[in-house]
């Protein structure tokens, strides 16, 4: 008897935020988990998988397989969205990447920018630069969810082609807040991106590179606004 498969609390994150019906492309499918897991739970009826590479998706199939699904599932070998037409998917999921190279599968699929598509990303890590890309061309990010799997913390955003106000240097690093959310994750995410602006300034202070001073300014002032919001949180709280 075959063992029903659980998703890890990253990607349960990401199955999360996918709407029920859906047309959705998992780019980067690796195992082939998240789409194998949504059709099985009835949350999307058929899925698109893609990947770089052929390992990853020759085992994406084999699980497909194995719980009597691949004739659900398309797997594309190909690179981002490049082999994904726009019809073919109102929901994007892209997991377990840099921000830089989700940023970069966007920018190169010219219909990601329709509307009526929304993305769920979860960046490894560059995921200053990620909100940075989304808040420059076009995308508003609706959503982010915190989780923690093991030790370490990961953030889950939905964003959809549309307007949302200018992220501020703070907000970049770590996402707007709003009274009122359920974060009990938050305040330790706070902790963790001061610590990572303040090293990133004091490594900076050893040089006097133009280039170099200018980004220790700009990771100066993210830490005060970050530093701010930790504070509000806080009273938020209390």
């Amino acid at each position: 008897m075959k063992r029903p498969f659980s998703l890890s609390p990253r990607l349960a994150a990401v199955a999360e935020l996918v709407p029920q019906g859906t047309r959705l492309a998992d780019v980067g499918t690796d195992h082939g988990r998240l789409p194998v897991w949504l059709i099985q739970h009835g949350v999307v009826e058929r899925a698109v998988a893609s990947d770089l590479r052929p390992g990853p998706l020759s085992r994406a199939r084999a699980l497909a397989e194995r719980w009597a699904v691949a004739d659900r599932i398309s797997f594309r070998l190909c690179d981002g969205l490049s082999g994904i037409g726009s019809e073919e998917a109102r929901t994007v999921t892209v997991a377990g990447m840099g921000g830089e190279t989700i940023a970069e599968i966007l920018a190169a699929a010219p219909w990601t920018g329709e509307s009526g598509h929304r993305y769920i990303l979860q960046p490894m890590s560059g995921l200053d630069g990620l909100r940075r890309y989304l808040s420059g061309h076009g995308f508003a990010i609706r959503r982010e969810t915190l989780v923690e799997e093991g030790e370490t913390l990961y953030v889950v955003l939905l964003a959809e082609p549309g307007e949302m106000p200018p992220l501020t240097e703070g907000e970049i690093w770590v996402g707007r807040q709003s009274r009122g959310e359920d974060g009990p994750l938050r305040e330790r995410y706070l902790e963790q991106e001061l610590g990572k602006l303040r090293r990133a300034a004091e490594g900076l202070s050893r040089t006097e590179r133009a280039e170099d001073q200018a980004k220790r300014a700009r990771y100066e002032a993210a830490a005060e606004e970050v530093e701010r919001m930790r504070e509000e949180w806080r009273q938020w709280q209390a």
